[in-house]
């Protein structure tokens, strides 16, 4: 059931990709509203699985696949759709592909989740605790709709546009920054720590 939950985010956020590319009405506007059902689900699938015991590592695996097809695909098509800059996915698939493939390694080496591979209180926190998750989760979803929020108000509210586009964009450029430092950071203890055991595997070769 939970993987099944994993899954469906896939069809929301199509939908909500789907809708973003039709032409300016007050009917772009749903994206938003679907597209937090679909972060919701993103926590739902997490419950699911420890409430029905059906937790293991392949679908966490499939968790953290989903999300970054998900996050990736949004990325794409808002650099599609000129409301952020190219470098913003790429940072986020070079990150992505990097500790992603740590973290399998790693989760195949020592026999554990994804996210259960960082040794360090710290990195546990920044990577793993349920605050950092949820605060990251909730960032990226409100950069997400922010931007899809303001999408067709050049043609919809063009006064209103043009008064205030200026704090609008802003508003938008602060939550991609911030998301992307926040991105950045979660990453460094999985990386650090890794190169510190080759590190420590090549020492004792």
């Amino acid at each position: 059931m939970a993987n099944l939950v994993s899954i469906s985010r896939l069809l929301l956020v199509g939908l909500v990709i789907w809708i973003a590319y039709q032409p300016p009405s007050y009917w772009q506007l749903t994206a938003v509203p679907i597209l937090i059902i679909a972060f919701v689900t993103d926590a739902l699938d997490g419950y699911l699985a420890r409430s029905r015991e059906e937790a293991s590592v392949f679908g966490a695996m499939l968790d953290i696949a989903v999300d970054r097809i998900v996050e990736l695909s949004l990325w794409v098509v808002l650099v599609d759709l000129k409301l952020v800059g190219v470098w913003v996915p790429l940072v986020f698939i070079v990150r992505g592909s990097l500790v992603d493939a740590i973290r399998a390694g790693e989760s195949s080496r020592q026999g554990v989740a994804p996210f259960d591979t960082v040794a360090s209180q710290f990195g546990r926190w920044l990577v793993k605790s349920q605050f950092m998750r949820v605060f990251y989760a909730a960032l990226k979803a409100v950069a997400f709709c922010w931007l899809l929020l303001i999408l067709p108000f050049p043609s919809l509210f063009p006064d209103f546009w043009g008064d205030w586009a200026w704090l609008l964009e802003g508003i938008g450029a602060v939550l991609v920054w911030a998301t992307v430092l926040i991105c950045l950071a979660r990453g460094l203890p999985v990386t650090v720590e890794a190169l510190a055991r080759q590190r420590q595997v090549d020492g004792q070769a």
